[in-house]
């Protein structure tokens, strides 16, 4: 069987360089191969059974669904089990922490998750709806209903929030935190130690950057660096 990383449209957006980093640890670790760029709604049509490695809670839902010879795991799960991983330490702080709806069946992914906060010395404050029983962060709603109506979703979820900082692993639910009057932290960026700041808080743009990406980008073999410049955390207009 044959394992690749599924980095997923939103991360190649919101912050390309940590795709980067994380593909070479994927490579050295469990010899993932060359980065899977192409969006999970799209078919892989795979030749050989294929295990994917995400971090996008929705290609982890559709790849493992939707398409033959194709399974998945998520990053949390791998780097749960991590004996080589430089884990920060981030000394007990609290944090709540938002679910994604895709993984809503998924309790491998909350525990794997849960975990990594643990080793991460992160002390996690459970809203009231959570794992199993999570509610969507307002964000699948785009497209459905009218914009001010999905970002008053995102303010009621924020709002359930049982503290100010929110650990997401889900781009588009770090969007709706941040929307919502809380301050996201997005496990990429707790893994890496670095702050979560959304290129876009305007859901309209974001959604048209994503559906660009789809339509246009990442494709197979595309490396992450042909697709945007460099990141800099400087500069607030790259990802």
């Amino acid at each position: 069987m044959t394992r690749r990383f599924a980095p997923g449209c939103a991360l190649m957006l919101y912050k390309p360089r940590a795709v980067e980093r994380l593909a070479g640890l994927l490579g050295e670790s469990i010899g993932a191969g060359q980065p899977w760029m192409t969006c999970c709604r799209k078919d892989p049509q795979f030749a050989e059974e294929t295990e994917l490695v995400n971090v996008c809670p929705g290609c982890d839902k559709r790849f493992r669904l939707n398409y033959p010879l194709t399974s998945t795991i998520s990053l949390w799960e791998i780097l749960a089990r991590s004996e080589a991983f430089p884990f920060p330490d981030y000394r007990g702080r609290t944090m709540a922490i938002l679910d994604a709806c895709p993984t809503r069946d998924q309790p491998r992914i909350h525990e794997a998750v849960r975990a990594l906060l643990g080793r991460m010395n992160i002390t996690v404050s459970e809203p009231r709806s959570t794992k199993t029983k999570g509610i969507c962060c307002g964000d699948s709603m785009w497209g459905e209903i009218p914009t001010p109506e999905v970002m008053a979703r995102m303010k009621m979820r924020a709002a359930e929030m049982p503290a100010p900082n929110v650990v997401v692993y889900c781009v588009s639910c770090a969007l709706a935190v941040s929307i919502g009057g809380k301050t996201p932290r997005y496990m990429i960026d707790l893994l890496f130690g670095e702050e979560t700041r959304p290129r876009i808080l305007d859901l309209d743009v974001w959604h048209a950057e994503l559906q660009a990406y789809i339509d246009g980008g990442g494709a197979p073999g595309l490396l992450p660096g042909d697709l945007l410049p460099p990141y800099s955390p400087l500069n607030k207009n790259q990802g």
